[in-house]
């Protein structure tokens, strides 16, 4: 089967579609309790000790997918087989759209406070004074890029570099997640972590923001927001899906964030806002997730298709 990495990116993206993430025993959990015994071992207030963090855990990430590819070589389902359960532990577009839905599900009620309090699992953000506009405006934020991070990236790097570059995605994705801080621990250790993850995820980035774009109904005003907005984000990758996703959706995202504080004193942000549309409401989360389902499924299969005619021109 010359197709083997195509076809195991396009079942790994179909399990995470129909199952979500495994509710126990999770490999990425896995792989955050080492990094975090490895952060304890080696922790100093120091760029270099932070890089070596970033180093050793992703590398060995990179390392346990090229030896498990390995021995697959010389057997083409087995190759698929560990490719689609790689992609499918990495994935996380089914469990981001179920945790949407809880928090529209409760705006819908209405119980706004369950609605704030259930918006915790997606945002680091304080909830407390939210409104039902601005609970719907930090879900599609959130919807936006974590496709990006959990779906099309991955699926970039998986159609890259198969099973390595699966979970050596996702290892430098975790660390960002747990060290890439502003903060007084992590403003020095951390860098390494955030500027890989703002590498890896750059090219998934685009290719999310071009389908947000594609897909969403308004081309133009999505790539209009990007080109004018995109930049003023304090993130080189999430500013482009979140303004193709306002532009797409016709709303208006971005402004004011407040967020806990390391001492829990409010960290206030005061972000640029992206696209020209309305504030958004509830009723748009719901087409922030069809959006985010066709984005993946549209990743999926050009990604599929690009390995594919690869593979068959190489053989």
């Amino acid at each position: 089967m010359r197709a083997a990495r195509s076809t195991g990116l396009l079942l790994g993206f179909a399990a995470d579609r129909w199952l979500g993430d495994p509710s126990r025993l999770h490999p990425v959990a896995g792989f955050g309790t080492i990094a975090a015994a490895h952060e304890r071992a080696i922790y100093a207030d120091d760029r270099r000790r932070g890089a070596v963090h970033a180093a050793t855990m992703v590398g060995g990430a990179v390392a346990i997918g090229a030896l498990c590819e390995r021995t697959t070589a010389r057997h083409p389902l087995a190759r698929t087989t560990l490719t689609a359960i790689a992609t499918w532990a990495v994935l996380g577009g089914r469990s981001l759209e179920r945790e949407a839905d809880a928090v529209h599900a409760h705006l819908a009620r209405p119980d706004l406070p369950a609605a704030r309090q259930r918006l915790t699992h997606l945002v680091g953000r304080d909830i407390d004074a939210l409104d039902e506009s601005q609970v719907a405006r930090a879900v599609i934020e959130s919807v936006a890029e974590n496709t990006s991070d959990a779906v099309v990236a991955p699926l970039v790097w998986g159609a890259v570099a198969g099973v390595p570059g699966l979970l050596g995605y996702r290892a430098a994705n975790t660390l960002d997640a747990m060290v890439g801080h502003h903060n007084a621990r992590y403003e020095h250790f951390g860098w390494a972590s955030a500027r890989l993850d703002d590498l890896v995820n750059l090219p998934g980035s685009r290719l999310a923001g071009l389908l947000a774009s594609a897909l969403g109904g308004d081309a133009r005003t999505a790539l209009r927001a990007w080109r004018r907005d995109a930049r003023r984000h304090p993130s080189p990758n999430a500013g482009v899906v979140e303004t193709t996703f306002a532009g797409s959706l016709g709303v208006r995202l971005g402004g004011t964030n407040t967020y806990y504080g390391a001492s829990g004193a409010p960290r206030v942000e005061e972000r640029a806002v992206m696209g020209d549309g309305r504030a958004p409401a509830p009723s748009d989360i719901p087409r922030s997730t069809r959006l985010a389902r066709r984005v993946g499924w549209g990743s999926a299969l050009v990604l599929a298709a690009t390995v594919a005619l690869i593979e068959e021109i190489r053989s």
